[in-house]
C-alpha cells in the first residue's frame, strides 16, 4: 500500500530569501501585524513577511496618522509579533523622528528593534537622503527595507495622502532613489501609491525586490495593512482588496454575546465548574 510522503516542513523565511524569490519570479507576500494573535494566524497562513508598521498609529492607537508613534510604543508590538511568528520574516518600522537626523541615530533605533523587539529587519522611509543611514545599518549587519513613493511620515510635506512619482522628472527621481537604496545595501524596497508604469520600471532596473502597495501588479510582491485586507472597517483605500469581512463577523459575535448574557442563555451548565 503506497503512502503519501509528508510535506516538507516549512522553513523560516529570512532576508536572503528575498533575492531568491525575485530571481525565481515568485511573488512575495507581506501583511502588517501589531500583536501576537494576528501574527500567529498570518504566519500559519504562509505569509512571507510581517511588517510591524508605524501604521499602528492610525490603525491601532487611534491617531490621525503615523507621525505620533514612538519607539517605545513600537517595541512591545515588535516583540509580540516576533515571538508569535515561527516562519515569517519580521520587519519593524523606524518611526518618525527616530532616524532622520543621522546614520548613528538610525543605528541606535535599529539596534533596539533587533535586540529588544526581536525583529529580523527594519524599514525606513526615503531615498538618497537616507542612503548613508542604510549603508551604516547594512554594514553593521542589520537588514534594511526601503520605502519610497508616498511615505506616510512625510504626509505634511506632501499635503496629504497623494500619489507620488507622476511625471517624467518625478518618476526618474524615484528610480534614482531606489537605485541609491540598493547600492547602499537595502534588501528590498516598498513602493507606495506609485503609478504602475513607474513601479514596473523601478522593478526592472533593481536587482533587489520591490514590494508594492498601490503600485500595480508589475512588482515583485505586495503588502497590505491587515485591517484593510480583512474588512475591519467601513472604508479601505482604493488599492486594497477586502479578502474577508472579519469586522462584520466580530461585531456579530460580540452582539450575540451581549444578547445571550442579557437573556440568560449564557452561561449554561456546561460552562460552569462543579464543586
Amino acid at each position: 500500500m503506497s503512502q503519501t510522503p509528508d510535506a516538507p516542513a516549512r522553513k523560516p523565511f529570512r532576508v536572503h530569501h528575498l533575492a531568491a524569490a525575485k530571481d525565481a519570479g515568485r511573488p512575495l507576500t507581506m501583511l502588517t501585524a501589531y500583536d501576537a494573535p494576528t501574527a500567529r494566524i498570518f504566519d500559519d497562513a504562509g505569509v512571507d513577511m510581517l511588517l510591524v508598521g508605524d501604521s499602528m498609529g492610525d490603525n491601532m492607537l487611534a491617531h490621525a496618522n503615523t507621525i505620533p508613534v514612538t519607539v517605545d510604543e513600537m517595541i512591545p508590538a515588535v516583540r509580540a509579533v516576533s515571538r508569535a511568528a515561527r516562519h515569517a520574516l519580521v520587519v519593524a518600522d523606524l518611526p518618525f523622528g527616530s532616524y532622520e537626523d543621522s546614520p548613528q541615530h538610525a543605528f541606535a533605533t535599529a539596534v533596539r528593534m533587533l535586540k529588544e523587539g526581536g525583529a529580523h529587519a527594519v524599514k525606513l522611509e526615503g531615498g538618497r537622503r537616507v542612503a548613508a543611514h542604510v549603508k551604516l545599518l547594512t554594514d553593521s549587519g542589520i537588514p534594511v527595507i526601503g520605502h519610497l513613493g508616498f511615505t506616510p511620515q512625510s504626509e505634511n510635506i506632501f499635503g496629504g495622502k497623494r500619489v507620488q512619482g507622476r511625471g517624467d522628472e518625478a518618476a526618474e527621481a524615484l528610480c534614482e532613489d531606489a537605485l541609491a537604496l540598493a547600492e547602499a545595501g537595502a534588501s528590498a524596497v516598498v513602493l507606495e501609491m506609485v503609478p504602475a508604469p513607474v513601479a514596473a520600471r523601478a522593478t526592472e532596473i533593481l536587482a533587489i525586490p520591490t514590494i508594492g502597495i498601490g503600485a500595480g501588479a508589475e512588482v515583485d510582491g505586495q503588502v497590505l495593512v491587515w485591517l484593510d485586507m480583512a474588512g475591519m472597517g467601513d472604508w479601505s483605500p482604493r488599492f486594497a482588496k477586502q479578502f474577508g469581512q472579519v469586522g462584520a463577523a466580530l461585531r456579530a459575535a460580540a452582539a450575540s454575546y451581549v444578547d445571550e448574557v442579557r437573556s440568560g442563555a449564557f452561561p449554561q451548565a456546561e460552562h460552569s465548574y462543579e464543586s
